[in-house]
């Protein structure tokens, strides 16, 4: 067996990137999605690589499954079991108001109402105490209304279970037991062993309503591999930037919710290696949404916590920021003013140069009235594009904007850029850093089209582009390790701090980690475990994540005076302030288990043609200008080319605008240097 497969299922295409272990080839390509059947796009995928199936030795993909189901509201039924008295908890939520200045905001309006709570007898103290026992005969009766009602899913979230979980346990076996497979029973102190009533609520109602539909994809997509030859097991994405097999995403469907988008991070942690560059900035322009994320001393920033649609979620995740930005973002007119996004043409009907019925003009469209696309060369020449149906799509909307339809192209485009720079400032400012110190990393579809005007837009010099970069959140799944992550709540003030049992809890979490990645079939010399403390001053609400190191001994003095130093460290970065010496307190463990698995080699591909580049017009800044138009498979490392110039490949089109200067790497990549940003940051500095 010598093939290993990755698969990025967009929203827009589906990616593949296939590795040849005995010719070292690294090939990709792409299909539209398939909505309606999205194992149907994969294997249609594959299709066009002739892959004997029996010979793949490792098969990894990400799934927009879960995500899909909460976007388009259309998860599961779900039931809440609770703690008699608190049924409330979950549509109450927070009173805080995180769009401040907002007239109009609204809370997302709840995935389960409140005539879908069930509470029953049984309660813990805030100590784990069992002041009352559970009400057995009641969860019974909740199970006989999961059948009469048809819920599909029921959300077990009992009072303080993050510190003793015996009743949600009980509960859980008793649904099974009377539920069998018609219904997912999901326990709160499984998915979240947190505290925070509504935040633990919360998650464990994601994951009771995106399941089922999780469930259904991977048992489709595993029964027909096996159909077709497959022997080894598939593995899946995590939204926290690790794989894990599809028995545990089956088990535990919500950590797969991102997993797509966390590709592209996971290749910006490779090459970030790769090229000695430890700061990038991931953007991943597709046809429907704008990712940004970031790398930082060759690391993923994974976040213990964070949200999904206006939703609270307690578990680790890579933190990116999406925005309504892609190729099929629909540009609009609001009164005399121009609008693009977030709503998308999507795969059907795609942007109306797809010639697949669209109308409404599109970023990709209007890409193509500026001539930055070429139309014979879209997707490797798969797919044609009708220049006359773009061309019509903008000058429709130019028409009631009164604009010329090149000066509206124009302007799609800079609206477009300008949202997505403001995406990459919201990232990087909650980290104290400026853009201007990273560089850009763009990929996907249309990414490498806009990078360098979104650079322009922020201060950025350096722009890097690898290689399928249409692909390459496909390619960063097979350069990612096993993930598997564990919590603990741990209260303590730090004057008070007891190492001996931090030490146990550590150990025990270790053990736990350990445990899983052997689980997961990793070898024990490839197994590492990293832990972390969640910490704040006392009288503080919110925490941050505070890294314990090897070098760091938990049984000595100098341990707490030593991790206090680097809470006061990062709370600086953070916020801009910290306050050395004022006591602080432990809130949770964290513990992370790794397991690395074999890599693809990173090898730049044999150039076998070197077809002649061409000269002709493209708008620029409002001008066509001579612009020199080139196929990537025609540089070779070493190369260098002036701007105005256009690169396009299979996956992807790189715009080279004026005063620009790209070069090729001996890894294949292209570096686009941008002396107008550098002047930028100048004035700006």
């Amino acid at each position: 067996m010598t093939y290993r497969v990755a698969m990025d299922i967009g929203g827009t295409f589906t990616d593949v990137v296939v590795h040849d272990g005995a010719t070292q080839r690294l090939r990709a390509g792409k299909v539209l999605t398939t909505p309606d059947d999205l194992a149907r796009g994969v294997f249609g995928a594959l299709e066009g690589f002739d892959l004997p199936f029996a010979e793949i030795e490792f098969f990894v993909h990400g799934t927009t499954q879960g995500l899909n189901a909460l976007l388009e509201r259309r998860g599961a039924k779900v039931l809440i079991l609770t703690t008699r008295g608190i049924g409330d908890v979950y549509r109450i939520a927070r009173g805080n108001r995180n769009r401040l200045f907002d007239l109009h905001y609204r809370k997302p309006e709840p995935l389960v109402g409140p005539e879908a709570v069930a509470e029953v007898a049984g309660r813990l103290d805030a100590t784990g105490a069992e002041l009352e026992p559970l009400d057995e005969d009641a969860v019974r009766l909740v199970a006989k209304r999961v059948r009469e009602e048809g819920f599909e899913a029921v959300a077990v979230c009992f009072l303080f279970s993050y510190l003793d979980s015996g009743h949600e346990r009980r509960a859980g076996e008793i649904l099974r037991d009377e539920l069998g497979d018609d219904a997912l029973v999901v326990l709160s102190h499984e998915v979240a062993p947190e505290w925070r009533e509504y935040e633990r609520t919360s998650t464990a109602v994601l994951e009771a309503y995106t399941g089922p539909s999780v469930h259904r994809y991977l048992d489709r997509i595993e029964a027909r591999f096996t159909e077709k030859g497959l022997h080894v097991p598939v593995h899946v994405m995590q939204s926290s930037g690790g794989l894990v097999n599809a028995g545990f995403a089956r088990r535990h469907p919500l950590q797969t919710l991102l997993s797509g988008p966390v590709g592209g991070t996971m290749g910006g942690v490779a090459a970030a290696k790769l090229l000695g560059r430890p700061d990038l900035i991931c953007i991943d322009m597709g046809g429907t949404s704008f990712d940004v994320s970031l790398v930082m001393d060759y690391a993923a920033d994974v976040s213990p916590d964070g949200e999904a649609e206006g939703f609270p979620l307690l578990m680790p995740l890579v933190n990116l920021h999406t925005v309504g930005a892609g190729g099929g973002s629909l540009a609009y007119a609001e009164g005399d003013a121009l609008r693009v996004g977030p709503e998308s043409a999507g795969a059907v009907p795609g942007p109306a140069c797809y010639g697949r019925g669209g109308t409404q003009a599109t970023v990709t469209d209007a890409n193509c009235v500026l001539g930055r696309v070429d139309p014979e060369s879209f997707a490797g020449g798969g797919m044609p594009l009708d220049l006359d149906a773009a061309r019509t799509a903008v000058s429709t909307l130019a028409q009631q904007l009164s604009m010329d339809p090149v000066e509206l192209a124009s302007g799609i485009c800079d609206v477009g850029n300008a949202k997505m720079a403001q995406a990459i400032r919201t990232l990087t400012v909650e980290h104290g850093r400026e853009p201007g110190q990273f560089a850009l990393l763009a990929f996907g579809g249309a990414g490498p089209m806009h990078a360098a005007f979104i650079a322009q837009e922020i201060g950025i010099t350096e722009v890097i582009v690898p290689r399928f970069p249409g692909a390459f959140s496909a390619w960063g799944m097979l350069e990612a390790d096993v993930r598997r992550d564990f919590t603990m709540q741990f209260f303590a003030n730090g004057a008070e701090l007891d190492t001996r049992a931090l030490r146990a809890a550590l150990d025990s979490l270790r053990d736990q980690a350990l445990e899983a990645l052997r689980e997961q079939g990793i070898a024990e010399d490839r197994q590492s475990v990293t832990h972390g403390v969640d910490m704040r001053y006392e009288s503080q609400d919110y925490t941050l994540t505070v890294p314990i190191l090897d070098s760091d001994p938990v049984d000595s003095p100098d341990f707490l005076p030593a991790v206090e130093a680097r809470f006061a460290e990062i709370h600086h970065q953070r916020y801009g302030h910290a306050t050395p010496g004022a006591p602080v307190q432990f809130v949770a463990l964290r513990t992370t288990g790794h397991g690395v698995v074999d890599r693809a080699a990173a090898s730049a591909e044999a150039i076998v043609e070197r077809p002649e580049p061409v000269v002709r017009e493209v708008v620029f800044a409002g001008q066509a200008v001579p612009t020199t138009i080139v196929a990537r498979a025609s540089l070779a490392p070493g190369s260098r080319l002036s701007g105005p110039a256009i690169v396009h490949e299979e996956t992807a089109t790189t715009v080279v605008p004026p005063d620009a200067e790209l070069a090729v790497d001996d890894h294949g990549f292209l570096v686009v240097t941008l002396a107008a940003a550098g002047h930028l940051q100048e004035e700006h500095a």
